[in-house]
């Protein structure tokens, strides 16, 4: 009998990769250290208890497997219409997206799509509601196409516009990079109103030690990716809040500078 379960088998993937041969050099106990690095064993008992769910529902059960709760302010705010783009603050790179597919879902009675690197497609019950954008090069056409007919649809987007989670900026502030403008482009050429949201939450410190570290290296790789599992366990129990703002409709944005309006709507989140 087969067991046909989703599991996270860090060691296939390597061998599957690499070959037989080549694994031979790998010494079992750097594979071991790197499966508690990722959390494997923790992120397969998630699996074990959400792992046959999809989108939406995966998420709701990931957090009730996790013991993580969230209240929501203002969301008297939020307009009628599932034709939104919820461009949100970035502080912890994993829960805070699980998070807010759960509640978008719950508040527009839809799944949401979520922008994402395309790495993540590798999270089989998300990629429903995932949609990948290489980070490292050029769009495909067929990817591009995507992305067009998800600004087309009547689903919700949520947007993480700083582009990666947050991270410890100079005076010790933890915060979003500068947003890039593409979520003010898209809400424009969509007719799309913007919803700012700040998610609460902070990542350990030994994370931002680790982020620092490699961009004084001058490693471009954001290799401390591979630290947002552990991130993820580290929150068990954990209680956020969903702060939302006044909505932002294109017709009140036209005309002005994407990069400039992309800015104040960060500075305006960080005042919610």
């Amino acid at each position: 009998m087969t067991d046909d379960r989703l599991r996270i088998d860090l060691e296939r993937v390597l061998r599957s990769r690499l070959g037989d041969r080549r694994m031979r050099w790998i010494p079992r106990r750097l594979i071991a250290w790197l499966e508690r690095l990722i959390c494997q064993r923790e992120m397969n008992e998630v699996l074990d208890h959400a792992g046959h769910l999809r989108g939406a529902e995966f998420c709701h059960a990931a957090l009730d497997h996790l013991s993580v709760s969230y209240t929501t302010t203002a969301e008297q705010r939020l307009p009628d219409t599932t034709r939104v783009i919820i461009a949100s603050n970035h502080p912890l790179g994993g829960l805070d997206g699980i998070t807010l597919i759960d509640w978008a879902a719950r508040r527009y009675g839809c799944q949401p799509i979520v922008m994402v690197n395309d790495l993540l497609m590798a999270i089989t019950p998300l990629a429903g509601v995932f949609l990948p954008i290489n980070k490292h090069g050029a769009q495909s056409r067929e990817a591009s196409e995507a992305v067009d007919r998800a600004f087309a649809s009547d689903r919700p987007v949520i947007m993480f516009p700083a582009g990666l989670c947050s991270r410890q900026l100079p005076g010790g502030t933890i915060a979003d990079l500068r947003w890039r403008p593409t979520f003010v482009n898209r809400a424009l050429r969509s007719g799309r109103t913007i919803v700012p949201v700040r998610f609460s939450g902070i990542n350990s410190p030994s994370f931002y030690r680790f982020a620092r570290l490699r961009q004084r290296s001058g490693l471009k790789l954001n290799i401390e990716m591979a630290l947002l599992p552990r991130e993820v366990f580290r929150h068990r129990g954990s209680h956020f809040e969903i702060r939302i703002g006044h909505p932002i409709t294109p017709e009140s944005i036209a005309g002005g500078r994407p990069q400039t309006i992309a800015d104040q709507i960060r500075a305006t989140v960080y005042t919610l």
